[in-house]
């Protein structure tokens, strides 16, 4: 479903080392109904190739300021130009300062230049680099000018530093990039609950019982939702991940904690359960670390199972969402699985996917599904978590426009 197709961005991709995630930032904003147009800088290309990126944007990659065939076919001042929003990811602290001092050497810094359109950029550097006086009078004399800053985000940087630095997640971006573009929200007026990330059930105060979700695919889900217009819950197990833009974040360690969350969280028209909760908790978790050599007990820990929270939320009688879907985590037997766990849960839709060890799905940035509904399944091919979401939101869309 194409919302913004007569819009257009162009991106500038410089040689900072986030310049990988231009790929799936291109990914993104192209799922979204939005046409990119890409300039690539000398030092970006030795991050990311311009044919890699010709291929996601089915575009030119613009990379030289004197070439005759591109100017031919669309000179600089054209380009910079023809496009609603000029978006520069990754900014390096070298672009900032040609943009502020209007240096225009290369053909990304005479875009800069030469454009009349809004600039949105997304910094990514050093800490100490970002840090600098120089860079931040930089920042100072563009925000005056009417650029937009977005990031950068703190965090391990890839030199092994901590601190401010590192560039906003694709998802992020985009979520600005599709406010600026007034964004048609189809799930405006709507709520809904998505559950993510892994439980964790303490047997003493150091250990616990836990999986290896990393919550990927339900914050994505969370994001999108928000991006279509729905008013956004997600509930989280422990996660290493950014809060989503725009969306109502709470943090939990056990299903019951979630379990809670959700109920005080609903009535809602959706309900995502993609959080890969434990099945089990220690009856007797102990307030002090067990200790093998003075108690035998910790071979024997007596385990309960956890509340259900897909099924509770499914079978309730009172503030059921009138959309619930469930994940199915499978090793073996995926379909047939997945279907008599929809059938046994009651919920309206169920995502199966393959966790096997051999997939990497767990902790990865792909997902390979099989969406169950009343009228059958459906595989669809393996994709980024991103696109995962993308996908089924606008089945989430299409369902609810239909009735």
């Amino acid at each position: 479903m194409s919302m913004l197709g007569n819009k257009r961005v162009l991106l500038i991709v410089t040689g900072g080392i986030a310049a990988f995630k231009a790929l799936e930032l291109v990914r993104l904003i192209r799922a979204n109904g939005i046409n990119v147009r890409v300039v690539l800088t000398e030092s970006g290309s030795e991050f990311v190739t311009p044919l890699s990126i010709q291929a996601l944007t089915e575009d030119k990659v613009y990379t030289e300021l004197f070439s005759l065939t591109d100017e031919s076919e669309m000179g600089h001042i054209q380009l910079s130009r023809d496009a609603d929003l000029i978006l520069v990811a990754p900014a390096t602290a070298n672009i900032l300062a040609k943009m502020r001092a209007g240096i225009s050497d290369d053909l990304a810094s005479t875009v800069l230049l030469a454009t009349d359109k809004p600039v949105l950029v997304a910094p990514s550097m050093n800490v100490r680099m970002w840090e600098h006086p120089a860079t931040q009078e930089n920042i100072d004399v563009l925000l005056q000018r009417g650029v937009k800053f977005l990031g950068p985000a703190e965090g391990e940087m890839a030199c092994g530093e901590f601190g401010s630095g590192r560039m906003s997640e694709p998802v992020e971006i985009v979520q600005h990039v599709l406010n600026f573009l007034s964004f048609n929200k189809p799930l405006e007026g709507k709520t809904a609950l998505v559950t993510s990330g892994p439980t964790l059930e303490p047997i003493d105060p150091v250990r616990f019982i836990s999986n290896r979700s990393s919550g990927k695919q339900g914050y994505a889900i969370a994001s999108i939702l928000s991006q279509y217009g729905a008013k956004t819950t997600l509930v989280t197990g422990p996660t290493n991940l950014t809060d989503p833009p725009g969306v109502n974040t709470i943090k939990i360690e056990t299903a019951a904690d979630m379990l809670q969350a959700c109920l005080d969280s609903l009535p809602a028209d959706i309900a995502i359960c993609a959080a890969a909760v434990a099945d089990w908790h220690v009856v007797h978790s102990s307030e002090q670390k067990l200790k093998k050599q003075y108690n035998s007990s910790t071979s024997n820990l007596k385990l309960n199972e956890n509340p259900d929270i897909l099924k509770t939320i499914s079978q309730l009688d009172a503030n059921r969402p009138n959309l619930v879907i469930g994940f199915a985590a499978e090793t073996e037997n995926l379909l047939n699985n997945a279907i008599h766990k929809r059938k046994n849960k009651g919920c309206d839709w169920i995502l199966a996917n393959d966790v096997s060890a051999s997939t990497e799905t767990f902790g990865g940035d792909n997902n390979l599904i099989h969406l169950i509904t009343d009228e059958g399944s459906e595989e669809w091919p393996r994709m980024l978590k991103g696109d995962v979401a993308i996908r089924l939101v606008e089945k989430i869309v299409n369902e609810v426009i239909s009735k």
